[in-house]
């Protein structure tokens, strides 16, 4: 359950558990946060959206908007993803935003060492 977890922090935790085989199932990515300003988060966002191939932009990078595709990307620059033991590693992982039928009644975990409560100071 990715409600109220850092991006960051939750995304290296899920590529070190799927390079030792686990098999990670995220619910809920559209409640994620991003720490720092919005302003400056969306800055680096747009920043990100700027980069394309000069010579055909349907080629180039895919930036994909859903937050879930976000998490996979980032858990995904935190992965050996051209090798197989990397591939092997990103096919064990499945994302949703919301929480979907099966999922719905099953249990939930969260990481505390991702939490937002327990990782920021509040001002």
């Amino acid at each position: 359950d990715a409600k109220a977890h850092l991006l960051g922090r939750l995304a290296s935790y899920i590529a070190k558990e799927l390079l030792n085989g686990q098999r990670i199932t995220v619910v809920r990515c559209e409640e994620i946060n991003i720490s720092g300003s919005l302003f400056r988060n969306k800055l680096k966002f747009n920043e990100f959206l700027r980069k394309r191939m000069n010579t055909n932009p349907k080629k180039g990078p895919i930036h994909y908007r859903a937050p879930s595709r976000i998490l996979w990307r980032t858990v995904r620059g935190m992965m050996p993803h051209k090798t197989a033991r990397g591939t092997a590693a990103m096919d064990r992982l499945r994302m949703f935003d919301g929480i979907p039928f099966p999922y719905d009644h099953k249990k939930r975990m969260i990481v505390p060492d991702a939490l937002r409560a327990l990782r920021l100071k509040g001002h």
